[in-house]
């Protein structure tokens, strides 16, 4: 079967999990039955990941409004099991000083204390309900690929301090290497106190059985195929269902389909990441490459990389993928990131990669995430690669929204996605071309700034 793309295919219907690392830790419970006949719920939720799941709990727990989650394939289909397991303080592609620029330093204030909430949030939810995710020591390290971007880092270490008063620690080349990673192209690090890894398919398991015991129903292999606008009434039909509802909330991120509703039609940008993992280091091994730290770790090229010791000491590290969907499983991507790998770490040059898999993440057109609703349709899209933390905020502030609840006047929850801009092509294929090319600016501009 060729794999999802949300620019080409209509539907991600009967698409399989990734065989991720993550799914070897665990075996995956049995999907849940489909819809079947016709059903009526206050809030419809399309999509059964971080964002659809907590939506979900916040509705029924907080608010006590009634709402069934509809997830297409099976709970771990998407990228919340696919992802690296990153819960940081992510704010889209943009700075805190640009968003400063952008707006004014109050917004930006307001921005920073949603994503910290968001941090602490999902921390939260592991220890109130106990999930067993492998959580590893906090700490989030942003690594400077060159000296421009050092200089970059100590200026956002500055702002931070200055400005939030909060703890972000400036760390120089020599500290870096000796006392974190002998990572042979940083020139330095930016470190945020609280960020910490997990492993997303147990946490995204630990959601499902939270909603569960909150007796909302999940229905699995249960995609979307019609969606219909009735006397103010939301009419969902699946292979062997239908769901009516009031309000209706599009919690697929990236995964959601090119044609769905006009409140996220052509406003994102889904784009393949690829992760890599190898097999267990041994002592001498970390030894050998310096590696002294497990906290989540990412560079600031415009292409970036991540990666961070996993607790069986497997190096996990990722980057983008294939442009387009077609080609998400060609090897030569894996084999791509292992030659970034080795020449961050060339002591680990040996070793062989013992998992390789893709996942989709969305870039909004403003680079910021947008939480969203109106007219009784609700959406979270545009992460950008931080939907781990962040989504736990998203569907709080979502769940708030349905229940007509006031929410911060910021313009992640208070302005929609934008509409593409002119220079962006309309069509799926043409879109993929353009962002091939930036691909190959984004590199030249990273091997040569």
């Amino acid at each position: 079967m060729q794999p999802y793309d949300p620019l080409i295919n209509i539907n991600p219907q009967h698409q399989p999990s990734a065989n991720s690392y993550w799914a070897s830790t665990m075996p995956v419970p049995q999907a849940n039955p489909a819809l079947k006949g016709c059903q009526q719920t206050d809030v419809a939720i399309i999509g059964g990941g971080y964002t659809g799941l907590l939506t979900a709990y916040y509705l029924a727990t907080e608010f006590n409004i009634d709402c069934h989650v509809l997830e297409a394939n099976q709970v771990g289909f998407g990228a919340s099991a696919r992802n690296a397991g990153f819960v940081l303080k992510g704010s889209g592609r943009l700075g805190y000083s640009a968003m400063a620029k952008r707006w004014n330093i109050d917004v930006a204030k307001g921005i920073y204390a949603e994503f910290t909430e968001a941090v602490a949030r999902v921390d939260g939810l592991i220890k109130q309900h106990q999930i067993d995710c492998d959580v590893q020591e906090t700490g989030y390290l942003k690594v400077a690929h060159n000296p421009k971007a050092l200089a970059q880092l100590q200026n956002a270490a500055a702002f931070i301090q200055q400005h939030f008063g909060d703890g972000a620690e400036f760390i120089d080349r020599e500290t870096f290497c000796e006392q974190y990673m002998n990572h042979h192209q940083a020139y330095g690090a930016l470190r945020l106190t609280d960020g910490f890894g997990i492993n997303p398919l147990k946490l995204l398991l630990g959601y499902k059985d939270m909603v569960q015991q909150a007796k909302v129903s999940i229905s699995e292999q249960s995609c979307v195929l019609e969606w219909h606008q009735q006397q103010g009434k939301h009419r969902l039909i699946t292979d062997s269902g239908e769901l009516l509802a009031n309000q209706v909330i599009m919690a697929g991120n990236a995964y959601t389909p090119k044609r769905f509703n006009a409140a996220t039609d052509n406003k994102y940008l889904p784009i393949l990441s690829n992760v890599i993992v190898t097999e267990p280091l041994t002592l001498d091994e970390l030894q050998q490459a310096g590696i002294h730290t497990s906290q989540v770790t990412m560079d600031t090229r415009i292409l970036k990389y991540y990666y961070r010791l996993l607790p069986d000491n497997r190096l996990l590290f990722g980057g983008r993928g294939a442009v387009w969907g077609k080609d998400a499983a060609n090897p030569i991507y894996g084999q791509r990131l292992k030659m970034a790998l080795d020449k961050c770490f060339p002591a680990l040059q040996h070793k062989a990669i013992a998992y390789n898999w893709t996942g989709w993440i969305a870039a909004s057109f403003d680079d910021m995430p947008h939480v969203y609703s109106q007219y009784g349709v609700g959406y979270s899209l545009g992460y950008c690669g931080a939907g781990v933390s962040f989504s736990s905020q998203a569907a709080y502030r979502l769940a708030q929204s349905m229940a007509g609840v006031s929410r911060p006047n910021l313009p992640l929850y208070q302005q929609p996605l934008p509409a593409q801009p002119l220079s962006i092509l309309p069509f799926g294929q043409l879109k993929r071309i353009g962002q091939w090319g930036y691909y190959h600016y984004g590199w030249l501009k990273d091997k040569f700034s």
